[in-house]
């Protein structure tokens, strides 16, 4: 069976990832940089893995040599949260969030190419971008053109690959992350930051994870070059005065 190459595994929004796309059916190959998590989840889920940290250039063309060919989806859900005001941001800041999110993104499709175009299917390939890019958020100039960049790849790949490959991405909101910890694990704060959703609540990894199954999937087999708010309605929405 062909499979779905999900990098980030061992985080929180990209293992709920792998756990829907098993639950479809979806044979995987899981990468990520803490080995004790993703060999767990493999072995939950019968998949392959490669330890790799992809803040390496070179680690790319070694994560699909092990993932195999073909490929019938990649899964790039790697991310920072960078929240610093820019007089404070340095320029290993910038380089950083712009290097994990969007260059690395570009060279794992890249590396990848080969084995999704084999695919016997269109195949597809989801990157993630923020609601910080549609909202302007004080504090958030990093990751705000970090994936701003990542919704430019979206739009440039899914012309350049069509038909054979299909490029969305997802932008969702604050969700209950290891990585977002900072700003959740005050309850205090996390639901001050939850009344400015119009759901009244900050999303879960699943909430992300049930559309993403359905853009790697063959059920949306007529969508691409879209990026999709999973944000409790937060980049549409205002619903306090």
């Amino acid at each position: 069976m062909e499979k779905v190459l999900v990098y980030g595994a061992s985080g929180g929004i990209g293992s709920a990832i792998a756990r829907a796309l098993h639950a479809r059916g979806m044979s995987l190959h899981l990468s990520g940089r803490s080995e004790e998590t993703l060999s767990a989840l493999a072995d939950d889920l019968s998949a392959s893995f490669t330890v790799a940290d992809i803040a390496d250039p070179a680690e790319h063309a070694r994560i699909v040599a092990e993932a195999g060919t073909p490929l019938a989806g990649l899964v790039y859900a790697v991310g920072t949260i960078t929240l610093k005001p820019l007089a404070r941001l340095t320029v290993q800041d910038m380089l950083r969030d712009y290097e994990l999110n969007a260059m690395g993104a570009a060279l794992a499709v890249q590396a990848a190419l080969p084995a999704l175009k084999a695919s016997s299917s269109p195949a597809s390939v989801l990157l993630f971008s923020s609601v910080a890019v549609e909202q302007g958020f004080a504090s958030h100039a990093s990751i705000s053109m970090a994936k701003g960049a990542v919704e430019g790849l979206v739009r440039a790949l899914a012309a350049e690959l069509a038909p054979k490959v299909r490029v969305n991405a997802i932008a969702p909101s604050l969700t209950r992350t290891p990585l977002a910890a900072p700003l959740t694990g005050s309850e205090q704060m996390a639901a001050a930051i939850a009344q400015m959703h119009a759901m009244g609540r900050l999303g879960v990894p699943e909430d992300i994870a049930a559309l993403a199954a359905l853009l790697v999937s063959p059920d949306s087999g007529w969508i691409t070059g879209q990026v999709i708010g999973v944000d409790g309605g937060r980049s549409r929405l205002r619903t306090k005065g």
